[in-house]
């Protein structure tokens, strides 16, 4: 990452050098800035350095990377201006708004890039974190099975460590991995596998001296020790370990649903969807005329749909009609045939669903008129999936945290394979949006909703 961020510092330094001053030609001054150039790369390590943006937790998860580097660039300009104005530097204007905001795009970018390919690398199985479990058998299944689902965590799953009583019955519990010993065998069992981490799940048994002797037979070969949290979608950057007497206290700020930086979402996005319909405007009516008078039959353009908002108010949902035009009246005859295991109803064939209505589902554009939603404030451009007002009914007392902020074009649930997901699944990355969200996570799910339309995933 060090070199990666030298690189980019010595592209946008460079890159400014020669758009403000390549048709001065040889000048003494700029020497001056020559020299600026090759100082440059190393400030810009400097600043990312003082943002924390190389140390490994921040690294190739969540969006805290990305947002760091942007604070590195304001960061970066800030000190450049109150230098320049304290010892009276004549910096080029130019120069700085050319090679601050280059570099800040270029280091978001090259991060970017080096994540995608080590998550490949991960997907594929290379690199991988050699891991023991350490837990209870059912702890060990679940968390064995969410790790193996996913793979840009870089964790590999070799075997697991149980209590001495539950080793017979783990071969009746679905999805273990293969089990090397009891808790008294933890390093036995990283020595035997060539395991390189532990992770250790909420258990009685591993109490503060347990964990404390087991990590100190770890130490001696530099084996990661990791103590998974009993916290449900909680994102790093709200928990803050605070020691008090000794005893290291996981502080739990409570979730952004409130205050300025929800008037910043609004804001963004009002003049997000304004500009979007804006752009769109002429796509927008040429697929209207197509699903009015094409070929699958006339027929209304635009299909409106009850669902359900922020605080369980109800609205108007539009969308490009990509059914045919009796298709609500169909729907019971088709439930017994739904693909999916929850309340929502999908199906990957539905025979209601038109030929430019599949085009259209395939490519995400009967969602565009969703816009007006949110230009009206009935959903944001990023948030949970609007449910339909049967699927409510049906929720458990925690599904309808869900319910209190916007639903959204896009979300985690469209970027991590949309109808392809298990109902389960479905809701937890709605929760975990609406626990976790920030400003840099929407501008990140939005990138991804670029991949995610291109690659038509989950997409039916």
């Amino acid at each position: 990452m060090y070199l990666i961020d030298y690189a980019v510092g010595l592209t946008a330094a460079g890159s400014a050098l020669f758009l403000r001053f390549g048709n001065y030609g040889p000048a003494p001054f700029l020497l001056v800035y020559l020299l600026l150039t090759l100082l440059f790369p190393l400030a810009w390590i400097a600043v990312l350095a003082l943002n924390r943006a190389h140390e490994g937790r921040h690294l190739f998860v969540g969006t805290d990377e990305y947002a760091r580097v942007v604070r590195s660039g304001l960061g970066l300009t800030a000190t450049l201006a109150i230098f320049s104005f304290a010892f009276d530097l004549r910096l080029a204007r130019g120069y700085v708004l050319i090679a601050v905001p280059l570099a800040t795009a270029l280091g978001l970018a090259a991060r970017y890039a080096y994540r995608q390919m080590l998550h490949r690398s991960w997907a594929r199985g290379n690199r991988l974190h050699r891991v023991i479990l350490v837990g209870h058998a059912r702890a060990v299944a679940d968390m064995t099975r969410r790790l193996r689902r996913e793979s840009h965590h870089g964790l590999g799953i070799l075997g697991a460590c149980v209590p001495a009583s539950q080793i017979a019955d783990c071969e009746a519990v679905t999805g273990m991995p293969e089990i090397y010993g009891d808790f008294d065998g933890v390093a036995a069992a990283v020595s035997l596998s060539g395991a390189d981490t532990v992770v250790v799940l909420s258990c009685p048994e591993l109490d503060g001296p347990a964990l404390r002797r087991l990590a100190w037979q770890l130490e001696r070969d530099e084996i990661d020790l990791i103590v998974a949290s009993t916290l449900v979608d909680v994102a790093g950057d709200r928990t803050t370990i605070r020691p008090v007497d000794g005893l290291p206290m996981l502080h739990v700020e409570h979730p952004r649903l409130k205050g300025s930086s929800r008037l910043i979402k609004n804001a963004f996005d009002r003049v997000g969807a304004f500009i979007l319909l804006t752009l769109s405007s002429p796509l927008l009516l040429a697929l209207a005329l197509l699903v009015k008078f094409g070929p699958d039959g006339r027929g209304p353009a635009i299909f409106k749909q009850e669902r359900v908002g922020k605080d369980g108010q109800l609205f108007e949902l539009y969308k490009f009609r990509t059914m045919v035009v009796n298709a609500e009246a169909r729907l019971q005859e088709l439930r017994n045939l739904n693909d999916t295991d929850g309340e929502l109803f999908k199906m990957r064939h539905d025979p209601r669903v038109t030929p430019v209505g599949r085009w259209l589902r395939r490519l995400s554009l009967d969602e565009l008129p969703q816009l007006i939603n949110v230009l009206k404030g009935d959903m944001s451009l990023v948030g949970p999936r609007p449910p339909l007002a049967r699927e409510v009914a049906g929720y458990p007392a925690d599904m309808r945290r869900r319910l209190v902020v916007k639903p959204g074009m896009t979300g985690l649930w469209q970027v991590s394979g949309r109808s392809d997901l298990s109902w389960d699944e479905s809701i937890r990355l709605d929760l975990t949006y609406v626990e976790n969200w920030s400003l840099s996570m929407d501008l990140a799910i939005l990138a991804r909703t670029v991949s995610a339309v291109a690659r038509s995933s989950g997409a039916y």
